[in-house]
């Protein structure tokens, strides 16, 4: 009983520290931060199985970290809430081509970040070129570029054809 107590406590632990460190922190893992994460592992292990190494604790170990994580899935599908407190929800970054400074800081992501997400994902390069630029739960950036009046419109088409399309199933 006393491997599933400490399982759920790291499971907790991890949980919480890699939720406050923000959503970007395993988006774009560097050498250093690998090498942070195996001497997380190792840590973690220590804690886990403590002087016991053998392969009955090991599993029981593994087993209940999977199932946590399995359960922590199931409440994240079943409730916003949990959802939302376990993964954080998208935030918008940039708004009609305007940095929200605030954001920005509190998130500890540059211009320069959302500039080069733009150029990978859309070919842009400047900021007055986004509508909207979205920090993901995942971590990644998602970049809405500024669109036409006659693509905006396109698109208002195709969403009152995908409505018209739903109400008819």
């Amino acid at each position: 009983m006393d491997i599933i107590l400490r399982a759920l406590v790291i499971y907790l632990i991890l949980m919480l520290l890699f939720r406050l460190s923000g959503k970007r922190t395993l988006s774009q893992v560097t050498t250093f931060d690998l090498v942070l994460l195996l001497i997380i592992s190792e840590a973690t292990q220590q804690a886990l199985l403590g002087d016991d190494f053998s392969i009955t604790t090991a599993a029981l170990a593994i087993l209940t970290l999977v199932s946590l994580d399995r359960v922590a899935d199931m409440l994240k599908s079943r409730s916003t809430a949990f959802s939302r407190l376990a993964e954080g929800a998208p935030l918008v970054l940039v708004e009609h081509g305007r940095p929200l400074q605030e954001r920005l800081r509190k998130e500890h992501i540059s211009t320069d970040d959302i500039l080069a997400s733009a150029r990978k994902s859309q070919g842009l390069l400047r900021m007055d070129q986004i509508e909207y630029a979205v920090l993901e739960s995942s971590g990644g950036i998602s970049i809405i570029p500024v669109q036409s009046e006659s693509e905006r419109e396109k698109n208002r088409e195709a969403s009152r054809r995908i409505a018209r399309e739903s109400e008819e199933s």
